[in-house]
């Protein structure tokens, strides 16, 4: 069975879970013991926020690679190590996982974590299938466990007041189409010098999961994004974070209709199959568009949201929000961001785990901009519009 239809064959079932398990809450000075699943870049990084909180001990680290466990024992040290996620939340002493493993095993590894009694933070996408999301969703539901997606814009100060002042104050008047954008000149996806060959220390197999077997392929370890077999691309990668905003923005999170073109234009390198190039655009029931723009060159206005609406337009970003109203001539309101995002998204989290109360990015949230770029590559890889009904969560017929 495919790793992609989510099999249940956990080695921990929610039914062998005890009362105490479910039951147990942190209290108000309680330190949260902490396992982190994935030791690469985007791992260790966050896991320091967690550290910098000085709510939490970081016990043990996991990944298919020791020599990254390793490295990410300098900043976690007397943690223990281990190559399988399952070897983490087998143990009773680990309160609640960061997951930042690669994107096909999000969902599979948020829904395990959630079934033997742990809280998760989830780096996004939730998923790197469409029909992933809604089993992540019930899994949260039915073990009443914290599920806060790394969608961190959802915590961010400066995007909560540009949505009181210019959304949900209804100043920006109807909006009609918002634009999205991020211009990543990427790199070329070259493979490290030195690792044609599989390091002796990395378990290549269990990187693949339920993946079909395959000889290591070290541009697939190395550049997972670029390859639409572990990913979604830089739709759920970049566009992902902005479809997220909008969707909170804009208090709707169902598109209608989804229609891509672009491909592989500039990084041609060992054979990726996830465009480089992409423009999108989704169609939402209240009669408004979104549009993405995936450039992959340095210099093109890097990355940002601008909400057009009859009374001006917001732009906004992770450093600041730009306000220009529709008056000529008038100044634009500029806000800028005063705090890291990623902090306030760890500590919400925290906060969560603590009060039992819904986080900023549940898992509907995450499951549902994910679900945005999934239909984008769905309309990209058949070079066709496609039809989708938001309540049913299905395709239509054109």
């Amino acid at each position: 069975m495919s790793n992609l239809e989510l099999p249940r064959r956990s080695l921990l079932r929610a039914a062998s879970l005890t009362a105490l398990s479910y039951s147990r809450v942190l209290g108000a000075n309680s330190r949260l013991q902490l396992g982190v699943i994935g030791c690469g870049v985007r791992g260790p990084f966050v896991m320091g926020h967690f550290q910098k909180t000085g709510q939490v001990d970081v016990r043990v680290l996991c990944d298919v690679w020791q020599r990254q466990i390793e490295k990410t024992k300098a900043d976690a040290p007397g943690a223990d190590g281990c190559a399988d996620y399952h070897r983490v939340l087998e143990r009773k002493d680990i309160d609640a996982v960061l997951i930042a493993s690669p994107d096909h095993w999000h969902a599979r590894m948020a829904i395990d974590a959630m079934d033997a009694g742990k809280d998760a933070y989830v780096e996004k996408p939730l998923t790197s299938r469409r029909e992933q999301g809604p089993p992540v969703i019930e899994a949260a539901r039915r073990t009443g466990r914290i599920c806060q997606v790394g969608a961190q814009q959802r915590s961010g100060p400066h995007y909560l007041r540009a949505k009181q002042d210019y959304l949900t104050s209804g100043r920006l008047g109807k909006i009609r189409i918002v634009r999205t954008w991020w211009s990543d000149p990427g790199g070329a996806h070259r493979v490290p010098e030195g690792m044609q060959t599989k390091p002796a220390d990395l378990d290549w197999k269990l990187f693949l999961g339920d993946l079909p077997q395959r000889e290591w392929a070290p541009a697939q370890y190395f550049h997972f994004r670029g390859f639409l077999e572990y990913s979604g691309g830089v739709l759920a990668d970049k566009f992902v974070h902005w479809i997220d905003t909008v969707h909170m923005f804009m208090e709707q999170d169902g598109p209608v209709a989804a229609n891509a073109s672009g491909g592989v234009y500039v990084h041609k390198e060992n054979g990726r199959t996830a465009p480089d190039t992409i423009n999108l655009v989704l169609e939402y029931p209240r009669e408004w568009l979104v549009t993405y723009d995936n450039i992959p060159i340095a210099g093109a206005g890097k990355d940002g949201i601008e909400f057009c609406g009859d009374n001006g337009h917001l732009r906004i970003n992770r450093t600041k929000s730009e306000f220009f109203p529709a008056e000529r001539g008038a100044p634009p309101i500029v806000v800028n961001a005063e705090t890291d995002l990623t902090a306030d998204h760890v500590k919400n989290f925290l906060d969560c785990c603590r009060s039992r109360r819904q986080p900023e990015e549940d898992a509907r949230a995450g499951h549902r901009s994910a679900q945005a770029a999934h239909l984008g590559n769905i309309s990209y890889q058949n070079r066709r519009r496609i039809h989708f009904d938001p309540e049913r969560e299905i395709e239509l017929p054109a």
